[in-house]
């Protein structure tokens, strides 16, 4: 049967069903480019996976229960960069801020900007563990040979102490990989400013 003489309620039909999946197509593709930053959201909100959290002031409570952060660092090959914390771990009091320093140089003959993924381990513990400041908030850009120390100031929510399940945790492990930036002209959001770039 031609196009012409199929039934006029047919032909409704069809046309609903193609506009519902150019509708579906659409969604789904925006959907795509919006995954990733809802996910860096959800994740910065809940402590999933790792992922630590946002404050803006410490807690107001310090309890005498220490923990032992573990700092580590990791870096991609195409950046070119040495990057390690200044010192390895250190002890800390729930609610107390705590600042670690990590040392980076730029071993390339040119100058390359990078970007900072963290988490914590064990990963249940990103709910806890809050951070004021951080370098890993904006791009960090080094020319050929300069070196830099930046620092995180952070904490560890005193509110861990009523978890039941955490009684025995006596460690963190905060970890940072640098990649390189993919638009490195293009500022990155950051709900606090990143610590300043002082030379070594």
């Amino acid at each position: 049967m031609s196009e012409a003489n199929r039934p006029a309620p047919r032909r409704s039909r069809m046309g609903l069903t193609a506009a519902a999946c150019a509708v579906f197509v659409v969604a789904m593709i925006g959907a795509a480019f919006a995954v990733s930053p809802l996910y860096s959201m959800f994740c910065s909100l809940t402590g999933f996976g790792g992922a630590t959290r946002q404050a803006e002031k410490a807690p107001g409570e310090v309890l005498d229960r220490e923990i032992t952060i573990l700092f580590d660092s990791n870096i991609s090959n195409d950046l070119g960069w040495s990057f390690r914390p200044e010192q390895r771990q250190m002890k800390v009091k729930l609610g107390e801020v705590a600042e670690a320093a990590f040392l980076a140089e730029n071993r390339s003959d040119h100058t390359t900007t990078g970007l900072a993924a963290f988490n914590v381990m064990p990963g249940e513990i990103g709910v806890y563990f809050n951070k004021i400041a951080c370098f890993c908030f904006n791009q960090q850009t080094l020319k050929p040979g300069e070196k830099a120390r930046w620092t995180v100031q952070f904490f560890v929510d005193p509110a861990i102490a009523k978890d039941p399940e955490q009684n025995n945790l006596d460690a963190i492990t905060l970890s940072y990989t640098f990649f390189p930036a993919a638009n490195p002209d293009k500022p990155v959001a950051a709900a606090e400013p990143a610590t300043p770039k002082r030379p070594l």
